[in-house]
């Protein structure tokens, strides 16, 4: 249980899918312009990435390594992921309008995020438990969503502000997340995933 929590731990700060690793960069820099928005995918990507991890860890450990289909696990993996992210999309549309309209064609970018892929596969290349998969796929999407949550607060912070005309847009949001990846290096010292 212990080491669990660390992997979560390390999932979430020192190792951050997004800042450490650069996976799932695509819907960060696009969606991060609003607080609500942001929110809102982080919540949808921490429901996948936790969802799938296990369900992933659950068909590698039970189905492709007995019967010694591992070269499979690409394929496998995208077809879950593409399964579980086409139900947390309807369950949004019925849920909530706003949000549905809000996230755009960011919410069945989802299945393409590389981020989520990453996680299954970081967790059968790491060796992981049942736990310690659930842990990390957990910790991944949390710390994936502080980041998109991080950037979007800043990115609504300073939209009002006078920004030099090669910094507008798209070169602003890459500064912002290369210092929140240094930031996150601040962390490299607590504990640190293999």
């Amino acid at each position: 249980m212990g080491h669990a929590f660390a992997v979560f731990f390390a999932a979430v700060f020192t190792n951050n899918i997004l800042l450490t690793n650069y996976l799932g960069m695509c819907s960060f820099l696009g969606v991060s312009r609003e607080v609500k928005t942001s929110m809102g995918l982080g919540a949808a990507v921490v429901v996948v990435m936790t969802a799938t991890s296990v369900l992933n860890w659950l068909v590698y450990s039970f189905v492709l390594a007995p019967l010694g289909l591992e070269y499979l696990r690409f394929i496998v993996f995208i077809v879950v992921i593409a399964a579980f992210v086409q139900i947390v999309e309807m369950v949004i549309e019925r849920v909530s309008d706003t949000l549905y309209a809000a996230l755009g064609i960011f919410l069945p970018l989802i299945t393409v995020n590389c981020a989520i892929l990453g996680v299954s596969l970081f967790m059968v290349i790491r060796s992981y438990t049942f736990l310690e998969s659930l842990a990390y796929g957990a910790g991944s999407g949390v710390g994936w969503a502080v980041a998109i949550l991080a950037m979007a607060g800043i990115r609504q912070r300073i939209g009002g502000s006078r920004v030099p005309k090669g910094m507008e847009g798209a070169g602003l949001a890459l500064v912002i997340a290369g210092i929140m990846a240094l930031a996150f290096m601040g962390f490299n010292g607590m504990m640190r995933l293999n």
